[in-house]
């Protein structure tokens, strides 16, 4: 696991020193509306979830939600959608 995080932080890097756009590259991208939804496209999973925080496998970055009132509104393989009142976005390495 730990090699193929050194993998997606060498292209993440390379992207940007490229200016290449994101979705080019396969990295997540996240669409926040307002402080009421939350989207997610090329997600690798949801590793903990509750009414106040969710964390969400990027690959080599986490993706921290926290708020209240937090709900998984939609989950497909690729693609999550949080609804509630989100109060912090963190990425965590």
């Amino acid at each position: 696991m730990e090699q193929r995080n050194k993998w997606i932080s060498a292209g993440l890097n390379a992207m940007e020193r490229l200016d290449l756009p994101a979705a080019i590259a396969g990295a997540p991208t996240v669409e926040l509306t307002g402080n009421r939804e939350f989207y997610m496209e090329r997600h690798r999973g949801v590793l903990s979830y509750s009414t106040e925080l969710v964390e969400i496998n990027a690959g080599a970055l986490v993706i921290r939600v926290s708020g209240a009132s937090l709900q998984l509104l939609a989950m497909t393989e690729t693609e999550l959608r949080i609804g509630g009142r989100i109060e912090k976005v963190e990425l965590v390495e």
